[in-house]
């Protein structure tokens, strides 16, 4: 049976960020596309990680009877299908953690930090063409387009990292049973935190996509998905 992807988006965005993915993805899984709370089509709910996991719970409730269900979060998504893991384990058939290997900490953290201080400082008028001008120069615009359609959500950016610093470590997924695959961007810092996720998570499976950054859905999109893929299909 075909497995059923619970896609997760990262910070700032919506579910149109894994619009590239869904033709190289239709026919060889089902798919939920999730808005976090403060994202997309839940704008208007406040962000907290328990609303998370009840929102990716609700979506892996969609999956069709007895498919396997492999939830893909990438960076602020990955911490979120963490936090659902670690209360949902046994829910899962896999867990696919995007550019969210490193541990919310230290000065990572303090990045976060700055940079939802200088979105309330700049506003998001100015964030959203700051933002527009960066995505068109790095991608072409058949596949940038739609996502930049999706929108940005700058307002639950502070409360959302607050979140995932506060509670959000590999510890928490001590114990956990279904097949874990780390991928990250050969170029996206957050893959230097690789090690911490392994100490917890020994068997952990590991795939680093190669020309691609903290954004390698959009940098590689046909590697993204081989990979996502590729991994879904052997756990069957």
């Amino acid at each position: 049976m075909r497995p059923h992807l619970v896609l997760v988006h990262g910070s700032r965005l919506a579910s149109s960020q894994w619009l590239p993915q869904v033709p190289l993805l239709e026919g060889r899984a089902t798919l939920g596309l999730v808005d976090l709370p403060g994202h997309g089509s839940r704008d208007g709910e406040h962000f907290t990680l328990a609303r998370c996991v009840t929102v990716l719970d609700e979506a892996v409730d969609e999956a069709p009877p007895g498919a396997p269900v492999v939830l893909v979060g990438h960076s602020l998504g990955g911490y979120v299908a963490m936090a659902y893991a670690a209360e949902h384990g046994p829910r899962l058939h896999g867990l696919v953690l995007a550019g969210c290997s490193a541990t919310p900490t230290g000065p990572g953290a303090a990045a976060y930090r700055l940079v939802a201080a200088a979105t309330d400082r700049i506003g998001p008028d100015r964030m959203t063409r700051v933002n527009n001008r960066i995505l068109r120069r790095l991608y072409p615009a058949e596949l940038i387009e739609p996502v930049i359609a999706g929108g940005y959500y700058f307002t639950p950016t502070p409360a959302a990292w607050r979140a995932v610093m506060d509670e959000c470590r590999p510890d928490m997924l001590r114990g956990l049973e279904c097949p874990v695959l780390l991928l990250n961007g050969q170029w996206d810092q957050f893959r230097l935190g690789v090690p911490s996720v392994l100490r917890v998570l020994p068997d952990a499976r590991v795939q680093t996509i190669p020309r691609a950054s903290h954004l390698s859905n959009l940098d590689q999109p046909e590697a993204f998905a081989e990979a996502v893929m590729a991994f879904a299909t052997s756990l069957s």
